[in-house]
């Protein structure tokens, strides 16, 4: 289960030079289990169904309604990525420029969905995981090469095509399927403490890492 656990918060990890955007992205979020042992509901109330996306300059956090994924948090500085379950007393980190998945093909198909009012292009990553795509309008760009060390979960390669943040996502491996698809976008200005591993937290390296 805690394997499963780690592919899920992988592929949270499952999203242009200028201006980058800085606010709030809340997601209505769906799993479809293909596990024999793990049905729907249980990855829904495990991981969550509604996840708010905090992003500032090159830091962002992730939290969750679930009832064992609480957050993740990406700190650039460190080029770490931190998260917090509820069945764990440590805070687990993985190297975020480190990716055992690899891209097999890329393709970008243009204005094929809305999304919020927003036309959205499509990336579509083949990768040695499965299928990911993602789906983006360019007013939510970033400067992707404050990501250029975030190899993990595929982040700098979906970046590099899209250089901009995903409205959507549809994610397939041979574990489910997840879909993520944003229901409010709010321009604020986060406080940089949002993004700071909470103090004297113990902290320790994730023991459950993907396998090629």
């Amino acid at each position: 289960m805690k394997h499963i656990i780690t592919i899920l918060l992988t592929v949270l990890s499952s999203i242009a030079s200028g201006q980058s955007f800085e606010g709030k992205i809340i997601y209505q979020v769906h799993y479809k289990s293909k596990h024999p042992n793990v049905q729907d509901q249980q990855f829904n109330s495990m991981m969550g169904t509604v996840q708010e996306f905090l992003i500032k300059g090159a830091d962002y956090k992730y939290s969750s309604n679930g009832s064992i994924f609480q957050w993740q948090l990406y700190n650039s500085k460190a080029n770490k990525l931190y998260k917090k379950m509820t069945n764990s007393d440590f805070i687990q980190w993985n190297d975020a420029g480190t990716n055992s998945d690899k891209v097999i093909s890329v393709v970008l198909n243009k204005g094929v969905a809305e999304i919020l009012g927003y036309k959205c292009n499509e990336v579509v990553l083949t990768c040695k995981s499965g299928v990911q795509k993602y789906y983006f309008n360019e007013k939510f760009a970033v400067d992707i090469s404050l990501f250029k060390n975030h190899l993990y979960g595929n982040w700098y390669e979906f970046l590099k095509v899209s250089q901009a943040l995903p409205l959507k996502s549809i994610i397939e491996s041979q574990q489910f399927t997840v879909e993520s698809v944003a229901t409010e976008v709010i321009e604020i200005k986060p406080e940089d403490k949002e993004f700071r591993v909470p103090d004297k937290a113990k902290t320790a390296k994730n023991p459950y890492l993907i396998r090629d």
